[in-house]
């Protein structure tokens, strides 16, 4: 485990800890609004059909159509527990001239930013953060969130401290990173020959719930996810795709995927039933909207890593075998919809039924 669990932290990071906790949860609700709910209406405005995800896209090692839907918000966001020292920033770039301050944003002419910009918006507990980070959102490469280290008064605030991030940290060598935790290799991810380093790095994508050797915004978030397990705290990577149609999150849980589904009209009355819930209630407070006889609702499916893609207990190194999976569904959720206070996420078996 890269990171510590709650019962090793010192009381003052354990609070941090929860307060972290806490804002992520708001931040997932924002995050999932404006990547699946703003997307589908993005669509319905413009008199287009939404492309619906399918349900066998959800299983592990699915094929995905490889076609991008404009659209679709696309975006991606870094947010850690702590802060990302110094010497990281090698690979993860964040710099003075992409930090968030009032003149790099006028600067990089992307943001409709006036004269009486409010420096105090980039911080989460800022009742403008959420309005500054949309504007923020469709900004090339990723954004950065992590503590506010400046002032002793503002240690335990956090913050959108950069934009505009690169991840650039090559493939080759995240894989050959997950490689040796994995015992695969013991050294070099070309120690057995390029066919076996072209096998890690296909399982790396595989890991990560990815298709094989994509490019562009998920892959640097599952470079980014695994650079990132070199920090010992916690730290959350949201990726919303056009392709996929789906808002992935990396942290500490694991791999998450969200997409939107449809429901027809028995499958919404089953999940009613099942869940003690009147029909009208269910839709209230969980369907986006009606299509038809079919209903619109968030669909998360969480995935858990089988016995290959976990060190092995002996701590032997071992034979890469690429036919076995990687990961499994664990779960499968219809969510609430985004800011629904009283109502939980409700179990269902939508990819297998």
């Amino acid at each position: 485990m890269y990171w510590r669990p709650r019962e090793e932290l010192s009381l003052e990071n354990r609070l941090r800890r929860s307060y972290y906790e806490l804002l992520r949860d708001e931040l997932d609700q924002f995050i999932l609004s404006y990547s699946l709910k703003e997307s589908y209406e993005n669509f319905k405005n413009s008199k287009l059909p939404y492309p619906f995800v399918e349900r066998k896209e959800l299983k592990p090692r699915a094929r995905i159509p490889k076609e991008e839907f404009s659209l679709h918000n696309t975006f991606l966001v870094i947010f850690v527990e702590d802060t990302i020292p110094e010497q990281y920033k090698k690979y993860i770039r964040f710099f003075d001239v992409n930090k968030t301050t009032k003149t790099n944003l006028l600067r990089s002419k992307t943001l409709s930013l006036g004269p009486d910009f409010d420096r105090s918006q980039k911080f989460l507990d800022s009742v403008h953060f959420y309005n500054f980070l949309k504007d923020l959102l469709p900004v090339d490469y990723a954004l950065l969130v992590q503590r506010d280290t400046s002032q002793a008064k503002s240690k335990h605030r956090y913050y959108i401290s950069h934009f505009h991030v690169r991840v650039d940290w090559p493939i080759s060598e995240a894989a050959e990173d997950l490689g040796r935790y994995l015992r695969y290799i013991s050294k070099d991810v070309y120690e057995k020959g390029e066919k076996y380093a072209e096998d890690v790095q296909k399982k790396f994508f595989e890991y990560y719930g990815l298709p094989d050797m994509i490019g562009g915004r998920r892959t640097a978030a599952s470079v980014a996810a695994q650079y990132l397990r070199r920090l010992p705290f916690i730290s959350t990577v949201y990726v919303s795709s056009s392709e996929s149609r789906s808002l992935i999150r990396y942290s500490e849980h694991g791999v998450h995927k969200m997409v939107l589904m449809r429901l027809s009209a028995s499958e919404m009355e089953q999940v009613a039933e099942r869940n003690k819930m009147h029909l009208r209630e269910f839709k209230r407070f969980y369907m986006i909207d009606q299509d038809g006889k079919n209903g619109v609702f968030l669909f998360r499916v969480g995935y858990a890593h089988t016995a290959p893609a976990l060190p092995p207990e002996d701590g032997k190194l071992r034979e890469l075998k690429p036919e076995l999976f990687w990961l499994t569904v664990r779960s499968q959720h219809i969510l609430p919809l985004p800011g629904v206070w009283e109502h939980p996420p409700l179990r269902v078996n939508l990819i297998y039924a």
